[in-house]
């Protein structure tokens, strides 16, 4: 029983760890690809379009590690390895989904984020992170 429970403590912290790496990780892509300070868009300027893009970002790699998890089967070094390789596979999906939508499109998507109403272009590209987290999360099994 304590061996189990060892494990599963050992499994939470590892994809935990590796979990907020990649959300890290994610917040500095967002923020390269976008004008301004993220941080200073969303705690200091309360800038809803940036904490929507962020969100989405941040939900799309937990659907990631979800899936690498369930993926993973039990086996703790396998698991952890998928969640950092699809993480990071599904992080450069975004950004480049990101720069793909800018190149389509009229204006500069980073620059919709500074905007103080909410931008319609700020949920489709919230939904693309999404739906890319959910396709590579579904791709591991």
């Amino acid at each position: 029983m304590f061996e189990d429970l060892g494990n599963a403590v050992a499994g939470s912290l590892a994809y935990s760890a590796v979990g907020i790496a990649l959300m890290v990780l994610g917040f500095y892509i967002v923020d390269w690809l976008t004008p301004g300070k993220l941080g200073e868009l969303i705690w200091t300027q309360r800038n809803r379009n940036a904490a929507l893009l962020v969100a989405s970002n941040t939900l799309g790699v937990g659907l990631i590690v979800v899936g690498a998890i369930w993926a993973s089967e039990g086996d703790l070094v396998e698991g952890v390895v998928s969640t950092l390789v699809f993480g990071l596979i599904g992080l450069v999906a975004m950004a480049v989904a990101f720069i793909v939508l800018d190149a389509l499109t009229p204006g500069k998507l980073g620059d919709t984020v500074f905007s103080e109403e909410m931008q319609p272009a700020v949920w489709v590209n919230s939904a693309m992170h999404l739906a890319l987290g959910g396709v590579i999360a579904m791709a591991l099994s």
